[in-house]
């Protein structure tokens, strides 16, 4: 058995089969649409939306004007990530992303692993940014005069933990959506309305086809870009001309240690750059273009964050960021600039519709992949024979994510993406080093080979001393049960152990240092999101066992 579910793809057989126009093993082909601009764009769109319009708040409250250190450092993390995921798109030109690169290097069930950890990034990322729309939405409706019924316009889950939050800490009750919410069959009836009509209108819009898709992506894309460079102008402008400067100092309120509480914000914001990687099949010249598109969307998105996160705290001292579920509209509502506020409010609804539409089209593709290896029923693989897109996958995927944000509550969902993301990266770098080595080709990318041998070890004892008193700290709240120093001290492990690995066997630096980033970020993530994490994995593990081991398409053929 463990020789079976280890069973890998034939890099050669998919490379054949993608120069002779089949897809990835299968018959039915992708319209081939996207160039460099577009790959770019949709690379914006899926990272410029949720994030900059909300979770960069709660970061800049834990971390100061600091906190452009930590956009810097997952920037770093995705930037060596981009890299690795362009040398896959390079050599694996076929839809599926880390799912298909993880099924070549490790073999089925880390794929399958992948794959089902794929589903936390784009769908349940998905859900977050659906529910963040709905919260921005309400804002310009309550703006215009329209009032919609609070129990149509929040999830139940969220409803009844404000509930229940309220009554342990002995507060009023009596204005609160889950007690006048009516009822149906006894059952409190809540739901976030206007979130599931938005994820089934971009679920029709991915349906239609990518083209339309790409459009609409584009138009999305110029739209918020030009509203966020006339926030960076007009803020930089207001900080020096008001001598507001004074709110970036202390830089650093809280220290390093400060700005590495919000991981979680930070990193949930850069999710989706990947995204475009499940595009590959619809790409013109994916070995050319798919790399030049995921690395120009990531630096350009760096930009955007660095200076946004200087703007906001330099209009406003950070501490006013606490439960800001809205900063940049909240900033300029701060200094009585409300028609500015209203048409951030406006982009912030077009930035997460942008990213609403790239992780719908990016889901199905990871479904499509998955059905047409004998992972999933063949149903998930079906290309609809009109606009030549995974039809059902797409139909399944908007029903999963509109279902979910009908009643869940957020928070949690933010973490378990990011460790679903994360997840994906590790084996994504690790990937690259047990690919096969190529001579350089013209036209094709390829990460720079650097031996690591004495690198990595080096980095490592200079890690090691900066990060000596919290080792200490580490090691005397073991006893109590620190889950979070318990996470520590296995990343100090796994981490010795890759640079054993790396000093015998001579790996490049650029993918084991996308390994160590990634791992270290994925432990700054609480604990109690990696319970669910764990249970969400063994659900998928058994789903495995009993129907994909059984009639995987490599099933009888020699791994």
């Amino acid at each position: 058995m463990a020789s079976s579910i280890f069973r890998r793809k034939s890099l050669e057989k998919i490379i054949r089969d993608s120069e002779a126009g089949l897809g990835d093993v299968h018959e039915e082909k992708l319209r081939k649409c996207l160039g460099v601009r577009d790959l770019t764009f949709m690379g914006i769109a899926a990272v410029i939306g949720a994030g900059i319009f909300s979770t960069i708040g709660t970061a800049a409250y834990h971390g100061g004007p600091g906190v452009i250190f930590l956009f810097l450092i997952t920037a770093v993390t995705c930037g060596f990530t981009a890299l690795c995921y362009a040398e896959f798109a390079s050599r694996v030109p076929v839809a599926g992303s880390a799912y298909t690169y993880s099924y070549v290097s490790f073999g089925e069930v880390i794929a399958w692993i992948i794959g089902w950890a794929l589903i936390l990034e784009y769908a349940i990322g998905n859900v977050v940014v659906a529910i963040s729309w709905s919260a921005y939405f309400n804002n310009i409706l309550r703006t215009m005069g329209i009032h919609l019924p609070d129990w149509l316009a929040i999830g139940y889950q969220t409803a009844k933990m404000t509930y229940q939050t309220a009554i342990a800490a002995h507060k009023p009750v009596e204005g609160l959506v889950f007690l006048n919410a009516p009822e149906i069959a006894g059952i409190k009836f809540i739901i976030n309305l206007p979130a599931f009509i938005i994820v089934m209108l971009i679920t029709s819009l991915a349906y239609i086809g990518i083209n339309e898709s790409r459009k609409s992506a584009n138009f999305m894309v110029g739209l918020k870009l030009t509203v966020l460079l006339f926030i960076a102008v007009l803020g930089f402008w207001l900080i020096f001309s008001t001598g507001s400067t004074h709110n970036w100092k202390p830089f650093l309120p809280e220290g390093m240690g400060g700005v590495m509480q919000s991981v979680s914000s930070v990193f949930f914001a850069y999710i989706g750059f990947d995204a475009i990687s499940t595009t590959a099949e619809e790409c013109r010249n994916p070995q050319k273009d798919l790399p030049k598109g995921m690395i120009n969307s990531l630096l350009i998105c760096t930009v955007i964050y660095v200076v946004t996160a200087l703007v906001i705290t330099g209009l406003v001292n950070y501490k006013e960021f606490e439960f800001v579920a809205d900063p940049l509209a909240y900033v300029f509502d701060k200094i009585n600039m409300h028609k500015v506020g209203f048409v951030i409010s406006i982009s912030a609804v077009v930035a997460s519709t942008s990213v609403l539409l790239v992780f719908q089209i990016g889901q199905p593709r990871i479904w499509m992949s998955m059905s047409r290896d004998g992972l999933l029923p063949p149903a998930f693989g079906r290309i609809s024979p009109r606009f030549k897109t995974p039809g059902f996958a797409t139909i399944i995927s908007g029903l999963f994510v509109g279902l979910t944000v009908l009643v869940v509550d957020d928070k949690l969902m933010t973490d378990l993406t990011s460790i679903g993301t994360l997840f994906a990266f590790v084996l994504v770098c690790g990937g690259v080093l047990y690919l096969p080595k190529l001579i350089r080709v013209p036209g094709k990318f390829s990460i720079p080979y650097l031996n690591g041998k004495y690198i990595i070890f080096v980095l490592f004892a200079i890690f090691l001393f900066f990060a000596r008193h919290r080792i200490g700290d580490a090691f005397q709240n073991f006893s109590g049960e620190s889950y979070q120093e318990i996470l520590f001290l296995l990343f100090l492990v796994v981490a010795f152990i890759i640079s054993i690995l790396t000093f015998t066997r001579n790996y490049s630096v650029i993918p084991v240092l996308g390994v160590l980033f990634c791992l270290y970020l994925m432990i700054e993530i609480p604990a109690k999101s990696w319970m669910v994490f764990f249970i969400w994995m063994g659900v998928g593990l058994t789903i495995y066992l009993l129907y994909g081991r059984i009639r995987s398409k490599l099933a009888d053929r020699p791994g």
